[in-house]
Formats: C-alpha cells, structure tokens, sequence
C-alpha cells in the first residue's frame, strides 16, 4: 500500500484530520467539519506547545491516519513524566492495514525519546473494538476514567 510517512500536522492537514475525527458513530455527533475555524485555532496553540506532538500519518501524498501526543510532566511515580494518547483516528480506507498499530507504535516510540516511564490513554467505553486492540499492543484497562463536560 506504499510507503508511510508520519510527521507533524500542518495547517493544510486540519480539513482532512477533522473528517477523519467525524467519521465515526461518536465524532460525528461532536465535530463540525464545516467550521473549520475552531480547529485551525486549536492547531495553533498545540503547533506553539513543546508538549504537544499532533501527528498525521501521510501515505502517497494523503493524510490516512491521526494522533495526539501530549507529553505531562509530574511529580506522582517519583517525579517521572507520561504521555498522553489522544485523538487516535485512521481513514477508513485504511481499517485493518495495520496503520493503527503504526502510530501507536511511533506514539510509544517517542514516549521513552521524550524520557516518559508510563503512556497513557482513555478510550469511550462503547468502543470495544478499540479496546481489543490497544491490549493486544500491551496497555491495560487498569483504571476508570472519569469527564466533567465545562
């Protein structure tokens, strides 16, 4: 399927990153692809924070996969840093390729580069299919998460 490219996002991969976060049960109750504005802002503030690594995952010159990582220092585990996977999303042309286990491995990869000792990441608990394949990459459902809508 060619060969694949993961790099930061630019400005011109926010239209193609937010179809992807809205092709889905859940995303398209929550993201506005044809208001852009609120995402290009977005982008902004993580393009200008050293903690936040927005990835896209690019192949034949088209944006097929998403990620974000955020880097948390913290004082908890004997002050060690974690990072934080968010925003997970692979084109549907490409379910199934292994793309997924890709940037989760390049995830896990720049976690130990940037000295992390834990990754993280919460996923909605109506995606069971998700949760089989993050166990399969060897995380753990090991707490309950909690979300307070502001």
């Amino acid at each position: 399927m060619g060969d694949l490219e993961i790099r930061r996002t630019t400005a011109e991969d926010i239209p193609a990153v937010v179809a992807m976060l809205a092709d889905d049960p859940l995303g398209a109750q929550r993201e506005s692809p044809d208001d852009l504005g609120p995402y290009l802002a977005a982008f902004e503030r993580l393009r200008t924070d050293p903690n936040q690594h927005l990835v896209v995952a690019v192949r034949e010159d088209r944006v097929v996969g998403t990620l974000q990582l955020t880097i948390v220092p913290g004082l908890s585990r004997r002050g060690a840093t974690r990072s934080l996977i968010e925003g997970v999303r692979v084109h549907s042309d490409e379910r199934g390729s292994g793309l997924g286990t890709q940037l989760i491995e390049w995830a896990i990869d720049e976690s130990r580069r940037q000295g992390c000792h834990l990754v993280q990441l919460t996923s909605d608990r109506t995606r069971t299919d998700a949760h089989r394949f993050y166990e399969r990459l060897g995380f753990s459902a090991s707490h309950t998460g909690f979300k307070l809508q502001l």
